[in-house]
């Protein structure tokens, strides 16, 4: 046998799982937190450790940590080249919006990822809620896993920082990942939130801005809370590539045609429907209760797994908030909506990035 295996690893598929590599698996969590060969469970103290106390070292006395208000914490710090592969992670839902995710590729000071935890893995209201998708998968009760491919070429760098001033107690974490050859043309892994809350009269809730250089658009998280009765979800998602200004190259038809559910996600009984496949979902619905919940609010997904949206030198993304007026003469006439709209925009570029906005301070990712 050729001791030279070709295959770096990744790429993975049950077509590619066979295949022999060099690539070398690492792993970090609160037992591990530098992912070193042969370094696991060898903590002496750690938030279980009292549970621990007659079983000693080695059984179980460091699984999470606990970060204090107002600080960050440091999840992965790897020299490349390699690849996260997998993340999983769990803490309170009271949490999910309050904690903010950090990803910096290759020595760069600004981050490539910054998104609020819960509406990384697609339960942005706090809620608990599960997710069945090819790249996000959500279970029992509340476990984020992330199966998004994360190359880096020469270092990677995770951090998760506490916008509140209370202390989160107990965030269990585990990033899994590879020490593997990454091509040239592989490009790095990037996600964005933004929120407009309310989206202003006749305007359009923006996903993504600003974004420069060469890539492909993959995937959309949508918190969507709905200001009105009715239906809210006529409006079109819109991709400007490349030059474009007032007029998208990619122009959809409606808000449930673009997460692949059709006429108002409506089952036969008059109900919203809920559903989780791997590229297009609507997994949670929250309906008023008739006491303090008092409008409807939805959390939906697109994958744009097998057809990634390419730009080569910018890209913006915008949908709209479009419902529906009462009848006048007889005649039905949109409705411009005010809504509560959260979205996380997921996407793959060559670096450098353009710089993100401003990030979201406590208040301004507060679910309301």
């Amino acid at each position: 046998m050729n001791p030279q295996v070709p295959f770096n690893g990744l790429g993975m598929s049950l077509g590619t799982l066979s295949r022999l590599s060099k690539a070398q698996t690492r792993s970090i969590s609160a037992e591990n937190p530098t992912g070193a060969k042969g370094q696991g469970g060898m903590a002496t103290e750690g938030t279980t450790a009292a549970f621990a106390r007659e079983l000693g070292q080695g059984w179980k006395l460091s699984p999470s940590i606990s970060i204090a208000g107002d600080t960050t914490a440091v999840l992965a710090d790897i020299d490349g080249p390699g690849a996260i592969q997998r993340i999983w992670i769990t803490t309170h839902p009271e949490h999910w919006r309050r904690l903010l995710l950090r990803f910096y590729w290759d020595g760069e000071d600004a981050p490539s990822v910054e998104v609020p935890l819960g509406d990384f893995f697609c339960c942005g209201w706090c809620e608990r809620t599960n997710v069945n998708s090819l790249p996000v998968a959500v279970n029992p009760a509340g476990g984020f896993n992330c199966y998004w491919e994360m190359p880096f070429h020469t270092h990677a760098r995770v951090t998760i920082e506490n916008l509140s001033p209370d202390a989160v107690e107990n965030l269990f974490y585990q990033i899994d990942y590879t020490l593997t050859d990454v091509h040239k043309d592989c490009a790095t892994f990037h996600a964005q939130w933004r929120r407009s809350n309310p989206v202003p009269y006749m305007d359009v809730h923006t996903l993504l801005d600003g974004v420069q250089g060469w890539g492909h658009y993959v995937g959309t998280y949508l918190a969507w809370g709905s200001n009105n009765n009715g239906w809210w979800g006529e409006g079109e998602v819109k991709f400007y590539l490349d030059g474009d200004t007032d007029w998208p190259t990619i122009c959809g038809t409606g808000t449930e045609d673009y997460f692949g559910g059709a006429w108002c996600f409506e089952q036969p009984e008059g109900r919203y429907a809920t559903y989780s496949t791997p590229f297009l979902g609507l997994p949670q619905i929250i309906m008023p209760d008739g006491l303090w919940r008092s409008q409807q609010r939805f959390g939906m997904y697109r994958w744009h797994v097998m057809d990634p949206v390419r730009f080569e030198r910018d890209l913006r993304v915008t949908v709209q908030a479009l419902g529906w007026r009462s009848a006048l003469n007889g005649q039905r006439r949109f409705l411009p909506l005010q809504d509560d709209i959260a979205s996380t925009a997921f996407w793959y570029q060559a670096e450098p990035h353009a710089p993100f906005p401003q990030a979201p301070t406590f208040n301004q990712v507060e679910v309301i």
